[in-house]
């Protein structure tokens, strides 16, 4: 697989969360779940999934092929005047004939990552489009043929590059979190948390959306450390609001001092619980105009030790994002994606790079190569 284009890296949108309000959370064991509310829905653009059945394939045209278990794809609907639009697809159908099993999978294909469809329908593959732009990161290896990378390394490449992932279906309790979870009213997103780690951010622009794409977090991907998280971790603590109730003779005094809990757990949860996702430094890049709205992926600057999130948004014009769903890296991830970054800094100048990062080139050889990118080093290097 490659990059599918070479858009310049865009402005990024506003807070991720902006115009956005966190309610309390509801636990399941491990799993932590915190509903997002908008106060004022997006009328003008609407989603509404596709399914797919097995494993799929998206041709990205002449510079490579992406694999993956992709379980369906999102269709976005706007309108070009800002009047309110429909979820489009809706149908009934009949019973489908039985067919005779065959020992086999069925292979889906796909037309790039986004694809316009009609005039103000675009259809897209969500998380995939920012694990594609991971991937794809300093795919074409090497800048300069330096002696110490081998012959593949710089006819190919980091092709064919491969990252693991659980399907939620496998993330111990998460579907059983999802099925009791309360929906509330003007609900337009959710964050997902396993053993208190951010494992998921996930907004669409309306509450309708919601309702309709909300089971479909049980078939997006998870990253492997929170899956480890979530079946070696104890069940996490509720939080539940506490109000004194010294001094509160009115109904009114008790709103006011719910109201001052449901804030307090609104801050904590913003500047602490997921500061990692909103405080992160990202990079972003536009894949594609949708009338006054953008489609856009971004990737992290790959902190060691940190969390580290990829991700794709749609912003409007004003840079408020309506539609959000992101993917927390492992930290072996991480490193591969910091590496990279570092090498292709220095020009793939292997000396330049150990030096950068206060080793010596045998030592940042050895880093490659417990990173996965032993094949790209010549044998006699790797023998140093």
């Amino acid at each position: 697989m490659s990059h599918e284009g070479g858009r310049a890296p865009s402005a990024e949108p506003s807070g991720l969360l902006a115009g956005l309000r966190t309610r309390p959370s509801q636990v399941w064991g491990a799993v932590r779940l915190v509903p997002l509310i908008r106060p004022e829905p997006v009328q003008d653009l609407r989603l509404h999934p596709r399914i797919h059945k097995g494993p799929g394939v998206v041709d990205l045209g002449r510079k490579g092929t992406y694999c993956s278990y992709i379980p369906h794809s999102f269709v976005a609907e706007w309108t070009g005047d800002g009047s309110p639009a429909a979820a489009y697809g809706t149908q009934l159908t009949g019973s489908q004939p039985e067919q005779e099993a065959v020992e086999a999978v069925r292979l889906h294909f796909h037309r790039r990552m986004a694809r316009q469809e009609a005039k103000h329908r675009l259809r897209f593959l969500p998380l995939h489009l920012a694990l594609e732009g991971y991937l794809s990161l300093h795919f074409g290896g090497p800048s300069i043929a330096w002696e110490e990378w081998s012959r593949q390394a710089l006819r190919q490449g980091l092709s064919p590059r491969v990252e693991a992932a659980f399907v939620g279906a496998e993330v111990p309790g998460l579907a059983d979190a999802l099925s009791v979870f309360e929906i509330h009213p003007g609900q337009c997103g959710v964050l997902v948390y396993l053993a208190d780690a951010l494992a998921a951010a996930f907004v669409v622009p309306h509450p309708e959306d919601y309702r309709t794409l909300h089971p479909t977090l049980v078939q997006d991907l998870y990253g492997d450390l929170v899956y480890h998280y979530a079946t070696l971790m104890p069940p996490v603590t509720d939080f539940r609001a506490r109000v004194n109730d010294t001094g509160i003779r009115t109904l009114a005094e008790l709103r006011a001092a719910v109201a001052r809990q449901t804030a307090q757990w609104a801050d904590f949860h913003d500047t602490t619980m997921a500061a990692g996702l909103l405080g992160q430094e990202s990079t972003w890049q536009q894949v594609r105009r949708m009338g006054r709205f953008t489609l856009s992926r971004f990737l992290p600057r790959f902190r060691p030790k940190q969390d580290n999130h990829i991700g794709e948004a749609i912003s409007d014009e004003q840079g408020q994002v309506v539609y959000l769903k992101t993917f927390r890296l492992s930290e072996s991830q991480v490193r591969r994606g910091y590496l990279l970054s570092r090498l292709a800094a220095h020009d793939w100048h292997l000396a330049d790079t150990a030096a950068e990062l206060g080793v010596d080139k045998a030592q940042l050889c050895h880093r490659l190569e417990a990173a996965g990118f032993g094949h790209l080093l010549r044998p006699g290097v790797r023998g140093r």
